[in-house]
């Protein structure tokens, strides 16, 4: 979370009970043995400690609407505007000048994840 580096990790999870009765869980990623992730998470990235456990899809469904707006952002300043419009309008929504580059804030990343209901 220091970092904003994001990824998706599939794990196998096996119960296993050893010649005691104890049940231990057992934790595999892309087929190795790995600590828990529950207990022991670690950012891929800069291996900072905190970091944010999310439901399958999450991270990848925020990476293609920021890579959307990105592209959408680019579009605009390199390609000209498609459409008719005269060489004086502004887009809509637009509030950052040509030259300037977008700043994101936390908002912009949860964005996807609001719920309307």
């Amino acid at each position: 979370m220091r970092c904003g580096h994001g990824w998706e990790q599939a794990y196998e999870i096996q119960h296993q009970v050893d010649a005691g009765g104890q049940t231990h869980v057992v934790y595999y990623a892309d087929g190795e043995r790995v600590p828990s992730p529950l207990t022991r998470p670690t950012c891929l990235n800069c291996g900072g400690n905190v970091v944010r456990i999310m439901r399958a899809g999450q991270v990848s469904m925020v990476s293609n609407a920021i890579a959307s707006m990105h592209q959408r952002q680019h579009g605009t300043k390199n390609g000209g505007r498609r459409g008719s419009a005269a060489a004086g309008d502004t887009a809509a929504g637009s509030t950052a000048a040509e030259g300037e580059r977008h700043h994101w804030h936390l908002s912009d990343l949860l964005h996807p994840f609001h719920h309307r209901g």
